[in-house]
């Protein structure tokens, strides 16, 4: 490992296209493994690294990276409030935190995805999944672990404020606020295409489109906004 591999710098503006990734753990044998994985890979470079949530959010600021892996517990400044520092902020608008955990179903992912975090993973999920996720996240198609997103999800619900009328979802289509429900239930861009005997791109488009209208960074938000705004209930995810 080089010298400056605790850190990292960050890359002249245009000379990559790889996806930029900033780890920040306090353990620095879990940034040292991740960094191992994401860095042997052609289209990912650790721009960084910080060992505290305010540490992150100031390198964040500073580095621009693509994608934050934000542990949730962390000394001075925790993950959560890390994270609503960096999505409050409109300058930081592209950056898309995903939150790591311990446990699947830890009590503060829910608050995460409220604080504007883009999905969450356990940190012993396998190296293929973190890989997936860091790539699909960039493009807003991640949420959250594989194997647990419904299960997260029902639980999300049942925590879930009662839902508010508002006026934002009449700003859809017929089409556009069924396919936000399917993703209100977990089903990813292509089993909304199976469902609806559609072309996966025609899902995305969808999705797109939703998000746009409702002012959603990602998924992760038009989850939140399916179930408070009573699009989708408990107990639909069947």
């Amino acid at each position: 490992m080089t010298g400056d591999a605790v850190t990292g710098d960050a890359m002249t503006p245009g000379a990559s296209s790889a996806i930029r990734v900033l780890l920040a753990d306090d353990q620095s044998l879990v940034r040292a493994g991740f960094r191992a994985l994401l860095d042997a890979q052609p289209d990912i470079e650790v721009a960084g690294e910080a060992a505290d949530g305010d540490e992150a959010v100031d390198r964040v600021r500073a580095l621009r990276p693509d994608v934050v892996l934000m542990d949730i517990r962390m000394p001075r400044l925790d993950g959560l409030e890390a994270t609503r520092r960096i999505t409050d902020d409109p300058d930081l608008g592209e950056v898309r935190v995903v939150m790591l955990t311990t446990f699947e179903l830890d009590e503060y992912v829910f608050e995460a995805i409220r604080a504007g975090a883009s999905g969450f993973l356990v940190k012993d999920t396998e190296p293929e999944e973190l890989l997936r996720a860091v790539r699909a996240v960039v493009h807003g198609d991640a949420l959250l672990s594989p194997g647990v997103t419904r299960r997260l999800i029902e639980e999300f619900a049942a925590r879930s404020k009662a839902p508010a009328a508002t006026a934002a979802l009449g700003a859809l289509t017929e089409r556009e606020r069924e396919v936000m429900a399917l993703v209100g239930i977990g089903l990813s861009n292509e089993e909304i295409a199976r469902r609806l005997v559609v072309s996966p791109l025609t899902a995305k488009t969808h999705v797109s489109r939703a998000m746009v209208k409702l002012g959603a960074r990602d998924r992760a938000q038009l989850v939140v906004l399916a179930y408070e705004s009573g699009l989708v209930r408990p107990g639909w995810l069947g």
